[in-house]
């Protein structure tokens, strides 16, 4: 992998709760982990390549300088597509498996999660204050869009969330993370949906440009100018499916929320829409805005149906003060 150090490892390392004999880790088939007294002459030729070819499968500069604990990819891991690779990584939260983390560029990972500190080490110091053995993690949807790939999981991180995550590659690795967490609802909607169930299955990937293009437009045209008068012009009716904790199927339901937050005197706010991601039927749109005057990230997934939108999820994160962020990238 691109430039393991080890010194920026040990904090993923120790929070994945391994081991500090390299010969007891459990790396996947297709890795080495660097011991005392190996060079990397030796280590292609007992994996009958060579060291050019390690090398630049690892990004290494300098083929001369490995260091102990440093995790080798021997092979190209052209069986596992981007999705897979994120989905292993996620897990691993939850799991431990070292083996994932090799997909992490570790010399460059940009962290928009504004609780962690930047780079891998970031992720690891993060993940070292979990409580031992809470982390959860079940990735319910996946989607691969270029070079990202964005995921709807079911948390325990913290507590019970449930989450977005984007990551960004870049070579082969990744190398930008972004996410939106939100408490994990008790009690199911007013039409019995939870923020994670219903429609699961990616179908017509050819229509993914149109898609993208849809859910763009309905962001611009409706959340934020407003223009109401096209609302009914992106739905069939009112077969709406809603998983938003507070609001009811149908244009009916939404209509009925918007009305109780108006007499409450909660505003809702979209001002600039920074991606539109998609595969197939499955749209994510990430958006910065204000809800009820809190500075917040909106994530609204959306799946399409016959060129209308037809089923809705979302998770709105408050924005922190900028003087308490971990990182200085932001959050979009």
């Amino acid at each position: 992998m691109n430039g393991y150090i080890f010194k920026r490892m040990i904090p993923v390392l120790a929070v994945l709760s391994l081991v500090a004999s390299a010969s007891s880790l459990s790396f996947a088939e297709g890795t080495h982990v660097v011991k005392k007294g190996d060079v990397l002459w030796k280590i292609a030729e007992a994996n009958h390549t060579n060291v050019s070819e390690l090398a630049a499968l690892n990004g290494l500069k300098d083929p001369n300088i490995i260091l102990i604990g440093q995790v080798l990819k021997l092979k190209e891991v052209m069986e596992m597509s981007k999705k897979d690779q994120v989905i292993a990584v996620l897990n691993s939260i939850e799991t431990g498996a070292a083996a994932p983390i090799a997909a992490i560029n570790s010399e460059k990972y940009i962290q928009h999660n504004l609780g962690a500190k930047d780079g891998l080490a970031g992720f690891g110091e993060l993940l070292g204050q979990l409580p031992e053995n809470s982390a959860k993690v079940s990735v319910v949807r996946a989607f691969e869009d270029g070079d990202y790939v964005f995921t709807h999981t079911d948390y325990n991180f913290f507590g019970p969330k449930i989450g977005f995550d984007i990551f960004r590659f870049e070579d082969g690795l990744i190398v930008e993370h972004w996410d939106n967490l939100a408490v994990k609802s008790e009690v199911a909607n007013p039409s019995g949906h939870t923020q994670i169930d219903g429609v699961i299955e990616v179908r017509d990937l050819e229509k993914t440009a149109d898609n993208k293009a849809l859910v763009a437009a309905f962001i611009s045209d409706i959340l934020v100018n407003g223009q109401m008068e096209k609302l009914q012009g992106y739905f069939d009716g009112n077969h709406y499916i809603q998983h938003n904790t507070q609001i009811a199927d149908g244009l009916s339901g939404l209509g009925t929320a918007l009305q109780a937050m108006a007499e409450a005197g909660v505003t809702m706010t979209y001002e600039k829409t920074y991606k539109v991601l998609g595969q197939g039927n499955f749209v994510l749109a990430v958006s910065e805005g204000s809800f009820a005057g809190e500075h917040v990230a909106f994530y609204d997934l959306f799946r399409v149906e016959n060129d209308k939108i037809a089923e809705h999820w979302d998770v709105i994160e408050t924005i922190p003060s900028q003087d308490q962020w971990m990182n200085d990238n932001g959050k979009f």
